[in-house]
C-alpha cells in the first residue's frame, strides 16, 4: 500500500512519478497492420476484427435509427431523464464556449476578419464491449453539435451479440449522433480515417480508448485531425488539515479503480491527514468491485507526499500537470491563482471528480500524462475552424506595397515582391 513520503525542500521533482503515454512502442506493429487492412480491405476486414477481438458477429456494421430510438425507449424512465439533464447540463456549460465571425474595418479601403465554420464530418469513439460510458457520449458530442457539425459519427465496439449497449445508444439519441457503427479498436479508428463501404471517412477523430485505439489515432493524425493522445486516467489531490480522510480516500479511488496505469496522488501540509487518508485508502479499498485493478494502480502510481506548504503542494500539482486537480482545502479558492498546469480543477469538499465525469458541465475529456502543461480540455473549439478574410482596395495596397517587395527580397523571393508591385505599374 502507499507509504507517506516527505517532499524534499529542494530536488523534489526527482520524487515525483512521470509517466508518457507515447511510450508503447510494443504495439506499434500491430496496429500499423490493422490500419493497412482495413485501408485495402474496407467492411471485410473491420467485420474480420470485430470477430477476432469482440467475438461478434457484425453482418450490419451500421445501428438503424430505428434500434437507437428503440435502445433509448428501452432504458429505463428515470435513467431517459437523468441522461436529458446532463445533456442539457453540459449543453449550458459549452454553449458560453461558442465564437463567432468578425469584421474589421478601422482602416480606409481594407477589410480584416475571421470565418467561423464548423468541421463537417466528426468521429466519435466510445468505448465499449464489456462496459457502457454514456457519458463519453455525451461530452463528446454535445460540444459537437453546437459548434454545428453536420455528420456526427459515433463508433463503438459490440458486445458478443454484435450489439453497442442500450445506455450508448440511449446517450447518443438524447445528443443528436447522427450515425452509428458496430466497430472498436484501431480497426474503427481505420475505418473513420480512410473510409470504408458502410463507414464514411471524417475529417476529425475525438474521443477515448484503450492503448491500440490510442496508437491508431496517433498515426492517422495528419489524415485526419485528432483531439488528443489520451492516457491513464489520473487525479492529484492538494489538501489542508481541514479536509476529510474519508473524503480524500474516496476520490483517490475514484481514479484508482479505472485501471492499473491510473494515478492517484495526494499532497498534504497535514502529516495527519496523509496518515489518516492512508488508513482510509486500506479500508474502503476492501470494499470495491474493482479492488484488484485499484490496488495495483496504487502500488505502482499511488502517493501520499507531506508538503511543507500548501503553495509547495500547488507547485508539484504544476509539475505533474494531472487530469484532475481537486483542492480540497478551507479557501480553495486562495489557491487558484496559482494553478498553471491542470486539466480541470475542482474546488472544496464537494467537487468530486466524479461531479464532473458525470454532471456539472465541463468536459470529462481531459489531457492527460503532463500534457496539461500545454493542451486543454475538449471543448467546442475542437469541433470548429477558422478562416482569415482579408480585402484591400487598390489605393490600399500601393500605400504599403513598396514595404511588402522590400520585406520580400530580403527573404529572397523576388516573385513575391513582384506580385505586390505589379498592381501599381502602369500597363
Amino acid at each position: 500500500m502507499i507509504a507517506v513520503t516527505e517532499l524534499r525542500k529542494e530536488g523534489w521533482q526527482e520524487q515525483i512519478p512521470m509517466r508518457s503515454q507515447f511510450a508503447y512502442d510494443e504495439v506499434n506493429a500491430a496496429v500499423k497492420d490493422i490500419l493497412a487492412d482495413v485501408e485495402k480491405n474496407g467492411d471485410t476486414a473491420v467485420k474480420k476484427y470485430n470477430d477476432k477481438f469482440d467475438h461478434a458477429d457484425t453482418p450490419q456494421l451500421e445501428v438503424s435509427k430505428e434500434e437507437i430510438e428503440a435502445a433509448f425507449h428501452r432504458t429505463p424512465k428515470e435513467l431517459q431523464l437523468i441522461l436529458q439533464e446532463a445533456c442539457d447540463q453540459i449543453r449550458r456549460y459549452h454553449e458560453k464556449q461558442l465564437k463567432h465571425d468578425f469584421m474589421i474595418h478601422d482602416q480606409q479601403g481594407i477589410v480584416l476578419g475571421q470565418l467561423i465554420n464548423p468541421i463537417e464530418k466528426v468521429g466519435i469513439y466510445v468505448p465499449g464491449g464489456t462496459a457502457a460510458y454514456p457519458s463519453t457520449v455525451l461530452m463528446n458530442a454535445v460540444p459537437a453539435k453546437l459548434a454545428g457539425v453536420e455528420e456526427l459519427i459515433l463508433v463503438s465496439p459490440p458486445n458478443r451479440t454484435g450489439e453497442i449497449a442500450d445506455m450508448i445508444l440511449a446517450a447518443a439519441y438524447v445528443a443528436g449522433v447522427d450515425r452509428v457503427f458496430r466497430v472498436g479498436g484501431a480497426q474503427a479508428i481505420a475505418a473513420l480515417s480512410y473510409g470504408t463501404e458502410s463507414i464514411p471517412k471524417v475529417y476529425k477523430i475525438v474521443g477515448p480508448g484503450n492503448i491500440y485505439v490510442a496508437m491508431a489515432k496517433k498515426m492517422v493524425f495528419g489524415q485526419v485531425d485528432i483531439d488528443m493522445i489520451a492516457g491513464p486516467s489520473e487525479i492529484l489531490i492538494v489538501a489542508d488539515d481541514s479536509a476529510d480522510p474519508s473524503y480524500l480516500a474516496a476520490d483517490l479511488l475514484s481514479q484508482a479503480e479505472h485501471d492499473k496505469l491510473a494515478c492517484a496522488i495526494l499532497v498534504t501540509d497535514s502529516m495527519e491527514i496523509a496518515e489518516k487518508t492512508k488508513k482510509e485508502l486500506e479500508k474502503q479499498l476492501e470494499k470495491l468491485p474493482r479492488k484488484e485493478i485499484a490496488e495495483a494502480s496504487l502500488q505502482q502510481y499511488g502517493r501520499i507526499f507531506y508538503a511543507p506548504s500548501l503553495l509547495q503542494a500547488v507547485e508539484v500539482a504544476n509539475e505533474i500537470a494531472p487530469e484532475h486537480l481537486e483542492i480540497c482545502t478551507l479557501h480553495p479558492f486562495d489557491l487558484l491563482s496559482y494553478v498553471k498546469n491542470a486539466g480541470s480543477v475542482f474546488l472544496g469538499a464537494y467537487a468530486p471528480e466524479s461531479l464532473g465525469d458525470y454532471w456539472a458541465g465541463p468536459n470529462h475529456t481531459l489531457p492527460t500524462s503532463g500534457t496539461a502543461k500545454f493542451a486543454s480540455p475538449l471543448s467546442v473549439d475542437d469541433f470548429i475552424k477558422k478562416s482569415q478574410i482579408t480585402y484591400y482596395t487598390k489605393e490600399a495596397l500601393l500605400a504599403v506595397g513598396d514595404k511588402i517587395a522590400k520585406l520580400a527580397r530580403a527573404e529572397g523571393l523576388e516573385a513575391h515582391a513582384r506580385a505586390a508591385e505589379i498592381r501599381g505599374e502602369e500597363r
